[in-house]
């Protein structure tokens, strides 16, 4: 499929080039992700969700190896291979996670042994929410078992942000990052 709406291409005018370098993490000097030039298509909104989505990733409660899980989870699920690949390449190590354990938050099932019980919870929370935008109640138990009612609304609304992400990609038709990686195969 042919990606559906171009991202703003260089030279960017002054305040998009500043809009497309507040997306990106300080000092990196790689060229804006395509979905970060996609969404200044729209200013307006792409203003308001990188207030979000920087709140979730830099300054959110959840700490980076379960961030990077649920995201990771949520879009597989989705199958986003985009956001997927995106976020592996980079976070991936930050958020220890083995390659084993790369590959099965595309593949594997809550309770496979690479998995801690903390671990299994956020996986079968995001997997439940993917199946009907619901919990149940022995999953909401699992995950406070591991989190605190503020994680526990963060859970969420990450889980929920990723979503959107997933479907704005989809959407779109975003095509991997060269240097992503490829999301495995369910």
């Amino acid at each position: 499929m042919k990606q559906r709406i171009e991202g703003v291409t260089p030279p960017y005018a002054p305040d998009t080039d500043r809009a497309l370098r507040r997306w990106m993490p300080p000092g990196v000097t790689r060229e804006p992700l395509t979905l970060f030039k996609v969404l200044e298509r729209h200013p307006e909104l792409a203003s308001r969700m990188r207030a979000l989505g920087a709140g979730l990733l830099v300054h959110g409660r959840l700490g980076a190896a379960d961030r990077e899980l649920v995201i990771a989870r949520v879009c597989a699920r989705a199958g986003c291979a985009y956001e997927w690949g995106v976020h592996m390449a980079v976070y991936a190590e930050i958020a220890q996670l083995t390659p084993r354990q790369v590959t099965l938050t595309a593949t594997g099932a809550p309770d496979d042994p690479v998995w801690s019980p903390r671990q299994s919870a956020l996986l079968r929370a995001v997997d439940e929410l993917h199946a009907d935008a619901h919990l149940s109640d022995a999953a909401w138990s699992g995950l406070r078992e591991h989190l605190d009612e503020p994680e526990a609304i963060e859970f969420l609304v990450l889980a929920g942000w990723y979503r959107t992400i997933a479907y704005v990609a989809n959407g779109v038709g975003i095509e991997p990052e060269t240097w992503a990686l490829d999301l495995p195969e369910r």
